[in-house]
């Protein structure tokens, strides 16, 4: 039994009425068959250019959004350690100086975000956090930061720096530890492996250096005992802040800027100290500016409407201009802080904390290439092993804090699950 044919059957459609021309012109051709493509051939072309329209209106963002995270990060950190060297190698004890100055330029960078002239007498917007809970944080921050900067004082190379710094996870377990928290066999592994990677960075380093002899073993020594109070310091401080943000909630905006910001009172006792080293820092050879109005000025092609003289005196003024160089590399060292602390804030918030782990460990590397590359620093056999072994067990270390945080997640739901099981079984129970 056949069924009657609808209104809109394509057949029906081409016929024409009686006493009517029928014409078939190029717009009542059916849809795709125009240009010679056919019906499914139209149908998947534009539904492929509606996809692609689509991914690249939504990945779009996230590629210029994670372009931008990797520029502050690889950018802003490796340049701050560039600029960092070039004042230590010639003035080692100026560490108290350029951690006043990331403070400062930090603490301007971020104060309009917390700006408001509605809350008298200092402007400021209510905080999320009280602050008798940042103060701690932020003494903490103060001598972490005074004391990771102040070692280069004692024969500390940049290069032993970075891998020192890096075994932050072995203060991280034992103030955890301490604190009630248990760790997995493959965390303790990890972290013992990166414990003999930085005695071996260590112990090669002085050797090579021959700071093995009883007159001169001090120095070295000191400046490893201030780097490994640090590390401790820093361990506590984010063992600290994770609880903060637990409670309060999540405000690294918040603790950015006031971590620095109420930070710098805390120079004023040292404000000798720190314009000795500034005067002392001005005296170094001076960064010549490029005098562009000078070549414009002698310039045959300069047009009429520029008067000559005007430019001359610019072009003198700008020759004047003598910057010193060791203050181009403080505020340098001090801007791209700043933008190192952004990039690590926003791959924080964009990415696991593996993830932050793996990044981090990779930037430290390049800073390590670029230290040995542009200053022309030599690394022992020593340290070489102790730095791959340091970076290699940071990396474990972050990997299995993930998994473990993963497991920890599937077991909550599963009890959920389960609890939510009982409670529908107990109803069904009270209603049969």
């Amino acid at each position: 039994m056949s069924s009657a044919q609808p209104n809109g059957d394509p057949r029906r459609r081409n016929v024409a009425s009686p006493g009517t021309k029928s014409t078939r012109s190029s717009s009542s051709k059916p849809r795709g068959e125009i240009n010679g493509h056919t019906d499914g051939q139209g149908d998947l072309t534009g539904l492929g250019k509606a996809q692609t329209a689509t991914m690249v209106h939504w990945s779009l963002p996230a590629l210029l959004s994670w372009g931008a995270v990797t520029g502050l990060i690889f950018g802003g950190c490796c340049s701050n350690v560039f600029t960092l060297e070039t004042i230590v190698k010639e003035e080692p004890d100026s560490g108290l100086l350029i951690t006043f100055t990331q403070f400062l330029i930090t603490a301007l960078f971020t104060w309009p975000s917390h700006f408001s002239l509605s809350h008298p007498p200092f402007f400021l917007k209510p905080r999320a956090i009280p602050l008798r809970v940042w103060i701690p944080s932020i003494l903490l921050f103060f001598a972490i930061n005074t004391a990771n900067n102040f070692a280069f004082g004692y024969n500390i190379s940049v290069p032993v720096h970075i891998i020192l710094r890096s075994g932050g996870s072995v203060m991280t377990m034992v103030v955890g530890y301490i604190w009630g928290r248990r760790y997995t066999r493959m965390e303790v592994l990890s972290v013992s492996m990166l414990t003999v990677g930085v005695i071996m960075a260590a112990m090669a380093d002085a050797q090579s250096k021959g700071k093995t002899s009883t007159s001169s073993a001090s120095t070295p020594l000191t400046g490893f005992l201030i780097l490994f109070v640090a590390q401790l310091l820093s361990a506590i401080m984010g063992l600290y802040v994770q609880q903060t943000y637990a409670t309060y909630g999540s405000h690294w905006h918040e603790n950015l800027f006031y971590s620095h910001f109420l930070a710098l009172p805390l120079f004023l006792p040292f404000r000798t100290s720190l314009l000795v080293k500034f005067h002392h820092l001005t005296a170094s050879p001076p960064l010549l500016l490029p005098s562009f109005p000078a070549a414009l000025a002698n310039s045959t092609s300069l047009p009429l409407s520029v008067p000559t003289p005007i430019s001359g005196s610019l072009a003198n003024a700008l020759q004047n201009i003598q910057v010193p160089t060791h203050i181009a590399s403080l505020m340098l060292n001090a801007l791209t802080q700043y933008l190192c602390i952004r990039g690590v804030n926003l791959l924080a918030a964009q990415t696991s904390a593996l993830g932050v782990t793996i990044v981090l460990n990779l930037r430290k590397l390049v800073s390590l290439f670029i230290s040995i590359w542009v200053f022309g620093n030599t690394l022992p056999a020593g340290v070489v092993v102790g730095a791959a072994v340091v970076f290699g067990s940071a990396g474990l270390w972050g990997w299995e804090g993930q998994r473990k945080k993963r497991r920890e997640k599937d077991s909550g739901r599963g009890r959920r699950e389960g609890e939510q099981r009982e409670r529908e079984k107990e109803r069904s129970s009270k209603g049969g």
